[in-house]
């Protein structure tokens, strides 16, 4: 079975031919269905230029991106906004929820973009806000909820219409620890249990953690990766520290 997500030697170029900055420098990555992977790296990396990249808010200079075996990489027009509204779930750091709307119509947008019918529409928000202990929340509009309810509302925005790709950018930034931790404990479950498949760019090393596996980047390409495996997240956390040292400190990484 191919990954459902493929990176193929791409690179990304900023400037002109007189002063051209390499923010990508031939990445290649695949993650499978399922697959909870975390990217990070010093500032300056790429590893937001790549996230932008996956999400098609930029373009790729050369290389293929490859989504559930389609080049997105050469979809434009109707073609490319389909792909994003059906294929790509986004989970933010500053939530972008929409104050006039309450959580349940926030959640329900996108079915409604698609035009699912309505009874089906109710059926679907009130079954992931349940899986994301959310349901009580869906009468109230964002400004009465905590940054973690919020934070939850957002997420249950991002699954309902069963993407292909959940993309996170940094998303416990705003969020304080208790609240952050009950975010990444969410993202264990959306991909154990709900078999989503999560990229995360993090500046955070104990959000990186959580993560099945850790792809680090370091000017613009490739600089190592772990996996987790059967280790316990302490254990994981350890062993990414490590990997921060070798890339500078964890001041130039946070």
């Amino acid at each position: 079975m191919k990954p459902i997500l493929q990176v193929q030697a791409v690179e990304k170029y900023y400037g002109n031919k007189s002063q051209m900055t390499k923010a990508l420098d031939v990445v290649d990555l695949e993650v499978n269905k399922g697959e909870f992977v975390a990217i990070m790296g010093p500032s300056g990396s790429g590893k937001t230029t790549l996230l932008n990249c996956l999400a098609t808010i930029d373009t790729v200079t050369t290389g293929n991106i490859i989504v559930n075996e389609r080049d997105v990489t050469r979809l434009s027009g109707q073609a490319l906004a389909k792909f994003r509204r059906d294929e790509l779930g986004f989970v933010f750091q500053d939530f972008n929820l929409l104050d006039t709307l309450t959580a349940f119509e926030n959640i329900a947008l996108a079915l409604t973009i698609q035009k699912v019918p309505a009874k089906e529409v109710r059926a679907r928000v009130e079954a992931v806000s349940e899986k994301l202990g959310v349901k009580e929340f869906l009468t109230k509009y964002p400004y009465e909820l905590s940054g973690g309810q919020q934070q939850r509302i957002a997420a249950a925005r991002a699954i309902v219409t069963n993407p292909t790709l959940v993309l996170a950018d940094e998303p416990t930034g705003a969020l304080d620890s208790q609240s952050a931790r009950q975010l990444l404990t969410l993202f264990e479950q959306l991909h154990q249990e709900l078999e989503a498949t999560l990229v995360m760019v993090t500046h955070d090393p104990f959000t990186a953690s959580y993560a099945q596996r850790i792809v680090f980047l370091k000017d613009g390409k490739f600089f190592t990766e772990l996996t987790r495996g059967d280790l316990s997240r302490q254990a994981f956390f350890t062993r990414l520290m490590e990997v921060v040292s070798l890339l500078g400190g964890e001041q130039n990484v946070l």
